[in-house]
């Protein structure tokens, strides 16, 4: 269970690095053939980076509530 684990949160890291380096190979003037544009090169980054940021924090939230580790900040207001 723990492999799985680990493989939900290495894979969004993995998109989140590769964003990263679409940033920084934009920033220096390193262009990938199938992108046309640096802005583009680098919005595309930047999306994939933030995705892949998202997710390994809404795990790490979601983690965290089940475990009641919050202390509250972070509560599901749902009134039935």
């Amino acid at each position: 269970m723990r492999i799985v684990a680990l493989l939900i949160l290495v894979i969004p890291g993995i998109i989140a690095t590769f964003g990263i380096k679409l940033m920084r190979d934009a920033t220096f003037g390193i262009f990938y053939p199938f992108l046309f544009h640096s802005a583009v090169q680098f919005v595309i980054g930047l999306i994939l980076f933030l995705a892949g940021l998202s997710f390994i924090g809404g795990f790490i939230l979601h983690r965290d509530r089940k475990r009641n580790l919050t202390k509250g900040r972070f509560k599901n207001n749902k009134e039935d």
